[in-house]
């Protein structure tokens, strides 16, 4: 098989959640022992970080990943959904995983993994630890798929634990309180090992991180309590952070959930260099001035063209979409169009509620099987006073949006990882990459 034949292998016989949903998702980690079981724990050959939350994971991970490089360490960056190339799941170093090395790993240990049966998630993951081990990396950073007490990337033993935040997402497999995501989100807590704490949430989220924190003996950090302290500018080119040991700290990223991101980073490096890792103040500067370049990361309030602006973010749920509902507010522009699509399983109904009114929409699906119809999503959003015009294809509603909007208008692309994936080829050369 050749590359392209074996990633349609990957996702016809191991189903990618992403894509189709709650057919593909397998609860528990028995297929993930065991396929760690085969290849011999390769993971326990470098240190890892472990990264859950429902928001803010990829930025947090790539994040980390970019500073821990500039420190001079060997760098491994497990993360997904991928948005064009599956092969940005896998990193070294901002480096993506070699083509031939996926067709090689499938090649060689089919027959092995197929009696297992694991899901396209529990056997991309073991392809990246196997891959990170035979790199002879320093450090992985690694980012919970789904949940964090029954995901697959559990079976790791972290230096360090990281959950951003707690919002409603995923309430069909986590619970459908803030309290049990937590409860489920906790589950990468591990024995003497510190977890740092991005956003707080309500007293109650709070309260299921301190006392599962307390029953392991993990030192638990708030990073809004360690960084009470610092000082965030919002400007056209990201954030200028300001605090006593990092005075002018910029940051790339443009969206106003990385001012949350960024403490959670900070804080989580005071833990590292606590445990002997080596991260210099410049390493610090220079991996947040230049996330994007170090790692590839694509989808975070990125520009995508000028006159009219385009932007395009991955938010899909309601905890980030208030971010990002936030941020248009505060833009500058004759008329707002939005290019919008959401997959079939969120909670639709609390995302449209938090969506502008008064701009023109683009109601539009990605070409995956979870995606939602654009003419439902069309009608439930005449139930909020939004109101737009219907395109059977990503490609065709943002053709229309682009002859639409004047020179001084705003384009947003959003509500779905996969509207994005879908959006990024038409602005940007993601070939060879």
């Amino acid at each position: 098989m050749n590359y392209e034949e074996t990633l349609e292998y990957l996702y016809s016989q191991m189903p990618e959640y992403q894509r189709v949903g709650h057919k593909a998702y397998k609860e528990g980690l028995d297929n993930s022992l065991a396929l760690d079981d085969y290849f011999q724990h390769p993971h326990q050959r470098y240190n890892t970080i472990h990264v859950g939350g429902t928001n803010g994971k990829g930025s947090t991970s790539h994040l980390l990943a970019a500073i821990l490089q500039e420190s001079g360490y060997k760098v491994g960056l497990y993360t997904s959904p991928h948005l064009v190339d599956f092969r940005e799941r896998i990193r070294v170093n901002g480096k993506m995983i070699d083509k031939q090395y996926v067709v090689d790993f499938v090649e060689k240990y089919r027959s092995a993994f197929e009696p297992i049966m694991p899901s396209f998630f529990e056997l991309t993951m073991e392809m990246a630890f196997l891959y990170f081990a035979e790199q002879k990396i320093d450090i992985a950073v690694v980012e919970v798929g789904l949940g964090g007490r029954l995901d697959s990337t559990n079976i790791i033993s972290p230096k360090l634990s990281i959950i951003t935040n707690i919002g409603l997402d995923h309430t069909q497999y986590l619970g459908d309180t803030l309290k049990k995501i937590a409860s489920e989100k906790a589950g990468i807590i591990k024995p003497n090992t510190p977890v740092v704490i991005g956003e707080t949430g309500d007293v109650e989220v709070a309260q299921v991180f301190y006392i599962k924190a307390q029953k392991e003996k993990a030192p638990i950090i708030f990073a809004e309590e360690a960084m009470f302290d610092l000082v965030s500018q919002k400007t056209e080119n990201g954030w200028i952070f300001s605090k006593s040991d990092f005075p002018i700290l910029k940051d790339e990223l443009g969206g106003l959930a990385q001012e949350k991101n960024a403490k959670t980073v900070l804080t989580s490096i005071v833990e590292l260099r606590k445990s002997g890792f080596y991260i210099p103040e410049d390493a610090v500067y220079n991996g947040f001035a230049h996330v994007v370049e170090l790692t590839g990361l694509m989808g975070r309030w990125q520009v995508l063209q000028e006159n009219p602006k385009i932007i395009c973010d991955t938010g899909h749920n309601a905890h980030g979409i208030r971010y990002i509902a936030e941020q248009l507010k505060s833009e500058s522009y004759d008329k707002l169009h939005i290019v919008f699509g959401m997959v079939n399983d969120k909670d639709i109904n609390s995302v449209l509620a938090l969506m502008p009114k008064g701009a023109s929409y683009y109601f539009t699906k990605a070409s995956i099987e979870r995606a939602l119809d654009e003419n439902i999503l069309a009608d439930e959003a005449l139930r909020y006073d939004l109101h737009g015009t219907r395109y059977s294809t990503v490609e065709s509603a943002i053709e229309s949006a682009k002859e639409k909007a004047g020179e001084n208008d705003m384009i947003f692309i959003g509500g779905s990882s996969f509207i994005v994936a879908e959006a990024l080829p038409l602005f940007i050369n993601t070939k060879n990459r």
